[in-house]
């Protein structure tokens, strides 16, 4: 037995025992402590004397198994759910069968339950996914994009609202015909030019018929709630329509027209590209890249300084250039009109050294006297500040390559060369000219095409331009006047500073898959009429026929002596993606759809793309159908790697969803990095390291509602997600404990329980429920309100943190434990009760989540008996619980005197593990306070206080018991425990 603690002297008559202070407490706990270890350690020595001592079994870890829904269960039907809950969790059970059931069901429909004839009172919701590239399959930033956008609409459907999410998918013009022109000549030895436009351009609508449709069923996969009943592709009939009648509208305006200007252009694609097609690598110096066409590396990252001749002087002066091989193309030098140095040399000029052209001495002041020696070489065909400068000046513009990238005719030796090649051969022969200077790291960023990997050449192209001048003004006022709100708001600078630096859109790309520019090029057959080049013989037209007609008009000839050539150029793919929000509701037919439903509610996306894809919708829909074409954008963050490193091939850590909900082994990871035939061999193993680094077990199955669970939750981080993907298995626990928890519930309440019908009838009982059932019901009804303004500020982390604490700590760790001593107990009253708060607790927990985890929801949802007769047939289509219905739970005093439960259990179990006792062994414990709210609290809770802290016995007094040891809760409150 303990010895009794050191006793006060005994107390005068009438005079109250003065409480020890906080040190002496301590100091009796101390020696309490040490006698408790003492005694431990001499019953250790006899048991292993008497050779008592038994062999510690290993514990047993249990393994995650893989279960599947065997259940005969036609496509579209409802799944079985009258068979047991398999014991443990498995997505693979779980996820079966309830898509295609709701999809057949048409819960994902706007006029499901209702005529879109009858105006909803509650509203409506409308959004378009943005159109992932029909070439690929979904990576994690798609994953991101459908979990966030689902669990969006599945809150605004549960709450009433008309809800249309519009799947589709985007044409992707270059990435499809790159994707197609490789496989025919992996398969056929053949190019698109040995094929014909006509023959490549059907191979592509074949691949896409046969390959297309993956991506939808990942999307399926990932629980997307989307109406497939109206889902489009930028290519269908319908949006090939909204682009000629945008454009045609758009040129007869003046808002398209053609011009020859400098481009970004791909000489291995033969195309201008998109800036968001272009990735700019920066270089910290000389640095050798692998060019397509080159078997070599080619060097990067260096500045040349060479020297050119002043006419008719010995005088040099030395310019420097990152692209030697461009000084072919040079028509200028300029120097800043103050420099001193070369003021004598104005109106001089300099000698080519391999055209002997002349190149005047320009004054300008875009010169920075102090960079280099002062002296810019211009070559305005070829770069775009020497561009600006060639302008103001009116140099002449000479393009020095071809467009597949070789040096043109007219340069001699260098004629006929392919363009890096020319590079080493200028800069030899500016060594045997005695004109090349120096050679020199110089950090740099080279703009390299996204799709085929070559190198930018900037080239002066004639090409079909949008003026965006007045149209981004109009989209800027949007924002400042609260018309148009961007979420997060600090995307609004991003988007002013776009806007106010808007240049024109090139929107020609030289690719045969896509949208053919409805333009048409005119020659008069009248000789009377002379051939024209300019811009005014182009004309545009819906049809063939159409344009015809105009341009009869427009030249004052009849039809049959115009010959058109239609421009066999396409569009960029962001022209058609910008009709998007309306062309997918029928524009320009005026149909229903379109009236209903634009414009949007909402457009979320990712940052990245705010300019090339948001602002051009905005604009269009200004433009073309004077609406906004939605009144919000969300714009979430970027998913990196758990190092913060952007996702990359290359790097081995771009994963397929489907690779975290099913799992993968890290074999398998390296085979997919194997057949991908765009990596060479040193990056692939560069990526397979990385792979073994952070998957050396490979991606265990984690299933669909731990990874939409985990990215909502993860989507607090700002700008960027650094996704750890294995974090996401511990999202499959909780789902693991949701499981168990409705399990346990289940098995409680039994196949009788007919719940309250209402939860008025549930309020009215409040007085009998015991304090933690109070407890549970107020805190369902703060995670009620919780979720709501979370998904009404679009603070989707403070969702998925209430719902996290809900389920775990509150649900499952508290309020289960605390209900098993009712549930054993003889007293059916209170069973009946805490059986209603339980039902409620996980109806409620489940509704609130479903609209982030929607297979376990459902699979639990359909196992609860009904509330009522009429409750619907399944969880998506289940009214949210709404703060309103709840707040009567609401009750403060209740849980401040439930923490203060909570805090004496929570010093309760720090003190068993300060003194070594494992947390499951029975201790007596003697709450002791001279308060009378508290000791009348504690009272209260001497059930769940004993549950929750393994006690054998709990007593309330006010004195102090013997032989125990103390942990003070709070100045007025101690715990004491007996160490037995």
């Amino acid at each position: 037995m303990a010895d009794q603690p050191a006793q006060n002297p005994p107390a005068a008559a009438g005079e109250a025992e003065k409480p020890k202070t906080a040190k002496q407490l301590e100091r009796e706990a101390k020696k309490a402590a040490k006698l408790a270890k003492f005694q431990e350690k001499q019953a250790k020595v006899a048991e292993k004397s008497e050779g008592q001592q038994k062999e510690k079994k290993p514990k047993k870890v249990e393994e995650k198994k893989v279960i599947t829904y065997d259940l005969p269960t036609p496509s579209g039907d409802k799944k079985d759910v009258s068979v047991e809950l398999p014991a443990q969790y498995s997505p693979s059970y779980v996820e079966a069968a309830w898509y295609d059931w709701w999809k057949k069901q048409g819960f994902f429909k706007p006029e499901y339950g209702r005529s879109l004839d009858v105006p909803n009172p509650k509203g409506n919701f409308i959004m378009v996914i943005p159109p992932p590239n029909v070439t690929g399959s979904l990576h994690l930033g798609h994953a991101l994009t459908n979990s966030v956008e689902d669990a969006v609409c599945r809150w605004h459907r549960m709450k009433g609202h008309t809800t249309l999410w519009v799947p589709g998918c985007d044409h992707a013009g270059i990435a499809t015909q790159v994707a197609v022109e490789k496989k025919v000549k992996r398969e056929e030895g053949k190019s698109r030019h040995d094929l014909g436009r006509e023959e490549f351009t059907k191979r592509v609508w074949q691949w896409k018929n046969e390959k297309g449709d993956r991506i939808y069923h990942q999307l399926e996969k990932m629980g997307s709630s989307l109406d497939w009943d109206r889902v489009t592709f930028t290519m269908d009939p319908g949006p090939q329509e909204a682009v000629k009648e945008a454009f045609v509208r758009l040129h007869e305006d003046g808002t398209i027209y053609r011009s020859n200007r400098l481009v970004n252009w791909s000489c291995t694609l033969k195309s201008a590209i998109s800036d968001i097609e272009v990735e700019k690598r920066e270089l910290p110096g000389c640095t050798e890249l692998p060019v397509p066409g080159y078997k070599n590396k080619i060097e990067f990252g260096v500045l040349v300084s060479f020297a050119y001749q002043v006419e008719n002087s010995d005088e040099r002066i030395v310019v420097a250039t990152t692209r030697i091989e461009t000084m072919l193309g040079d028509t200028a030098v300029a120097v800043h009109p103050e420099d001193e140095r070369y003021k004598h040399l104005h109106g001089k000029t300099l000698i080519h050294p391999f055209t002997a052209r002349k190149l005047p001495i320009l004054q300008d002041d875009f010169v920075e006297m102090e960079f280099g020696t002062g002296a810019v070489k211009i070559t305005p065909a070829h770069d775009p500040n020497d561009y600006e400068v060639g302008k103001r000046h009116d140099l002449p513009f000479l393009t020095i390559f071809t467009d597949d990238g070789y040096i043109v005719e007219g340069y001699g030796q260098f004629t006929g060369m392919k363009r890096f090649d020319a590079r080493k051969a200028v800069l030899q022969a500016l060594m045997e000219k005695g004109l090349y200077v120096e050679t020199k790291d110089n950090p740099m960023i080279v703009p390299i095409c996204s799709r085929s990997k070559d190198i930018i050449e900037p080239m002066i192209k004639p090409q079909w331009y949008v003026k965006c001048s007045d149209m981004a003004a109009k989209a800027v006022e949007a924002v400042r006047s609260g018309e148009l709100e961007i979420i997060p708001k600090i995307h609004e600078k991003t988007w002013y500073h776009w806007m106010e630096e808007m240049r024109d859109w090139c929107i020609s790309r030289q690719l045969w898959w896509g949208h053919q520019i409805p333009a048409y090029f005119v020659t008069v057959t009248d000789q009377s009429f002379p051939p024209g080049q300019g811009d005014e013989y182009w004309v545009s037209g819906r049809t063939e026929e159409e344009a015809r007609h105009k341009a009869a008009a427009k030249f004052d000839v009849s039809p049959d002596k115009i010959k058109l050539e239609q421009d066999p150029d396409v569009l960029d793919t962001w022209f058609s993606s910008g009709l998007f929000p309306f062309s997918v509701m029928g524009w320009p037919k005026q149909t229903k759809d379109l009236e209903l439903f634009y414009p949007n509610t909402l457009l979320e996306t990712g940052h990245d793309i705010l300019f090339f894809w948001v602002a051009r919708m905005v604009f269009f829909g200004q433009k073309l159908l004077g609406k906004l074409p939605f009144k919000q954008v969300y714009l979430h963050a970027m998913v990196r790697d758990a190092h913060g490193r952007k996702m990359s091939k290359s790097l081995g850590n771009v994963i397929d969803p489907m690779d975290v909900i099913h799992g993968i082994t890290l074999q398998e990871l390296n085979k997919q990095l194997d057949d991908n035939s765009n990596l060479d061999p040193n990056e692939i193993a560069k990526a397979k390291e990385g792979q073994k680094s952070d998957y050396p077990q490979g991606i265990p199955e984690c299933g669909t509602d731990a990874l939409r669970f985990a990215l909502c939750a993860y989507t607090s981080q700002g700008r960027d997600i650094n996704l750890d993907v294995l974090r996401v298995n511990g999202y499959r626990n909780f789902c693991n404990k949701l499981w168990n928890a409705t399990k346990f519930a289940m098995m409680n309440i039994g196949t009788s329980f007919k719940p309250y019908e209402s939860l008025k009838e549930l309020h009215k009982m409040r007085e009998a429920l015991s304090m933690v059932d109070r407890w549970m019901l107020s805190q369902l009804a703060y995670a009620v309100k919780e979720c709501n303004i979370a998904f009404e500020e679009f603070n989707f982390p403070r969702a998925t943190t209430a719902l996290y604490n809900l389920w775990w700590y509150q649900i499952c760790d508290v309020y289960l434990e605390c209900l098993k001593p009712v549930m054993y107990s003889e007293n059916e009253e209170a069973k009946e009760l805490s059986c209603n708060v339980l039902y409620t607790a996980v109806y409620v927990g489940l509704a609130l989540i479903s609209p982030f985890m929607p297979y376990l929801s459902e699979e639990l949802f359909q196992r609860l008996p009904s509330r009522t007769a009429n409750q619907p047939p399944s969880i998506c289509v289940t009214p949210y619980p709404e703060p309103e219905e709840y707040e009567m739970f609401l009750d403060k005093d209740v849980d401040e005197k439930f923490r203060f439960g909570q805090k004496v259990i929570s010093e309760v179990r720090s003190a068993k593990a300060k003194y070594d006792i494992p947390h499951k062994t029975k201790i007596e414990l003697t709450l002791q306070s001279e308060n009378h709210e508290n000791r009348a609290t504690l009272e209260s809770l001497i059930q769940d206080i004993t549950t929750l802290s393994a006690a054998s016995n709990v007593r309330v007094s006010t004195e102090k018991p013997k032989g125990s040891v103390p942990t003070l809760i709070n100045a007025e409150t101690v715990a004491w425990m007996k160490l037995q």
